[in-house]
């Protein structure tokens, strides 16, 4: 449950690189989603733009579209965006590629959504909204976007919301809808949890585990601009049943005090010869 291990390059341009303390991080995987690349970067500046600072980083997930193209030939059209561009040799799945995302991030808030275009950027304001607000508390760790009337096919909805209503029985996460692409969460407090293959289906659970507040927004839902869904049902379930068993085996042996908590202090000279 280590930070992935992946051989990848990732290009930056970063013209508009600023504190990382005031920096908003707009984190979106993709793969094969050339067509969406460039209606939904536009969104993404659009929306953050009234907002303050912020970087856009895209993970290329092994695409074999173009999607690497899309976005190179985007940043070159635009080289006052900081975006960043981690690419991946072949396919890690989404959990992986919002990780590398995350960690090449710089902002201390990162915002996600998915890159097929079915998360509207404008909804980036609602998520960052709880952080700011008179008196946030200093544990709001995650944002959880729940959507409402969602652009999916009636089996599709039908197995998220019995998958979601097994998942919160079982994890208590109290999240009616887990699989949402739009979060904002702290940077650090997500590099600090357990990594492991599709995790980004059990954040609120995850950060709850970790001692950290979550708040949750409702957010619209569009039609998808690009590819096709990467999971049937069937697979989803499969692979869910085992994650789950795995997650509440993880809550079950929950840490009991936050990095935050552990103080350490050290003695002697600093940089002494020895």
């Amino acid at each position: 449950m280590n930070r992935p291990v992946t051989s990848g390059s990732l290009v930056m341009s970063d013209t508009a690189r600023t504190d990382g303390e005031n920096l908003i991080s707009i984190v979106i995987p993709m793969r094969d989603e050339a067509d969406a690349v460039e209606p939904l970067l536009d969104g993404c500046r659009a929306a953050a733009g009234a907002l303050g600072p912020y970087e856009i980083c895209v993970t290329d997930d092994g695409s074999k579209d173009g999607t690497g193209r899309a976005l190179r030939d985007y940043g070159a059209a635009y080289p006052e965006l900081c975006l960043t561009i981690v690419t991946l040799p072949r396919s890690a799945g989404q959990s992986a590629a919002i990780h590398e995302a995350v960690c090449a991030s710089r902002g201390r808030i990162i915002c996600t959504l998915d890159g097929d275009g079915q998360n509207p950027p404008t909804e980036i304001a609602k998520l960052l909204e709880p952080f700011s607000a008179a008196g946030a508390s200093d544990t709001l760790g995650l944002v959880a976007g729940q959507r409402v009337k969602r652009n999916d096919g009636l089996s599709k909805r039908l197995a998220s919301k019995f998958a979601n209503a097994i998942r919160g029985t079982i994890l208590g996460d109290r999240t009616r809808d887990a699989g949402c692409g739009l979060k904002a969460f702290r940077r650090d407090a997500f590099l600090g949890l357990p990594y492991f293959d599709h995790m980004h289906r059990f954040l609120p659970a995850l950060f709850a585990r970790d001692g950290w507040e979550v708040a949750h927004v409702d957010v619209a839902h569009a039609p998808r601009l690009s590819g096709r869904s990467k999971y049937n049902n069937l697979q989803r379930a499969f692979v869910g049943i085992t994650d789950l068993l795995g997650v509440a085996w993880l809550i079950r042996r929950r840490k009991c005090l936050r990095r935050a908590e552990v103080e350490i202090r050290r003695g002697g000279a600093r940089g002494a010869a020895t």
